[in-house]
């Protein structure tokens, strides 16, 4: 009996080492994850923060909001949406594919002739993600070099297809000495195919320093009229992406 009891004693105390042990470690793999945790995520948040400081939403203008016509397709519509901008005197930056620009050199020339802002949206509509540095190097600078041929004004401002970004998309944009546009508002006007949507989507609590994206599609164009005496009413004007980023003072 005092053998077996010396025997269990023993085996109880090697088994409480082996519980203390686990513990312990187990304790230390949980301080091993909480410092990596600690020390890591905000640096990798922080360089998030940082690529997103460099891709521009709205404008320091007073009283201007942009609209933001990023242009593949719809060419009958560009020529609409040209005619409603004349009536309303308003303007706005054309982000154009090199593509397209390439097929409709003569919409292109009308677009600056008006007086808008021609900005590039890249050569093909590619995901910029998956370009690597070199890839968007050569997607913008072929498509900045066509339209300035084209148009013979210098091209200032990118637009990534679908807003897909990162960094080697932003730093190969400023290597070219072009600024990351994106929009505070988006009409999603591509897939919901109704005016009174892309109307509501366009001026609900919009104020200055808004982009507002949208596309030459039939929906838009009727929306259009609506959308800037929407503006008007509410004393703001349609300017430039490139007058909105100068700070305005409102009159």
């Amino acid at each position: 009996m005092w053998v077996k009891t010396l025997i269990l004693g023993e085996t109880v105390k090697k088994l409480s080492s082996r519980a203390v042990a686990m513990l312990t470690n187990g304790v230390l793999a949980l301080i091993l994850i909480v410092v990596g945790c600690v020390c890591f995520f905000p640096a990798a948040a922080n360089v998030s923060s940082q690529l997103e400081e460099r891709v521009i939403r709205r404008g320091t203008s007073a009283d201007g909001v942009s609209l933001m016509i990023n242009v593949y397709w719809g060419t009958e519509e560009v020529d609409g949406i040209l005619d409603v901008l004349e009536e309303y005197g308003a303007k706005a930056t054309f982000f154009l594919g090199g593509s397209w620009a390439d097929d409709n050199t003569a919409c292109v020339r009308r677009i600056a002739a008006a007086g808008h802002e021609i900005g590039t949206h890249g050569y093909f509509h590619r995901d910029h993600t998956t370009l690597g540095y070199d890839g968007n190097i050569k997607e913008i600078a072929d498509s900045v070099q066509f339209l300035s041929l084209v148009t013979g004004e210098a091209v200032t401002l990118f637009a990534p297809p679908s807003g897909a970004y990162d960094e080697d998309t932003v730093s190969a944009a400023e290597a070219l000495g072009l600024k990351t546009i994106l929009w505070s508002k988006d009409t999603i006007d591509w897939r919901d195919k109704d005016a009174d949507t892309c109307f509501l989507r366009a001026t609900k609590d919009v104020t200055a320093g808004d982009f507002i994206l949208m596309h030459p599609m039939a929906h838009t164009l009727e929306a259009l009229p609506r959308i800037l005496e929407t503006y008007e009413k509410q004393g703001l004007r349609a300017v430039t992406v490139s007058e909105n980023l100068s700070v305005q003072t409102a009159t």
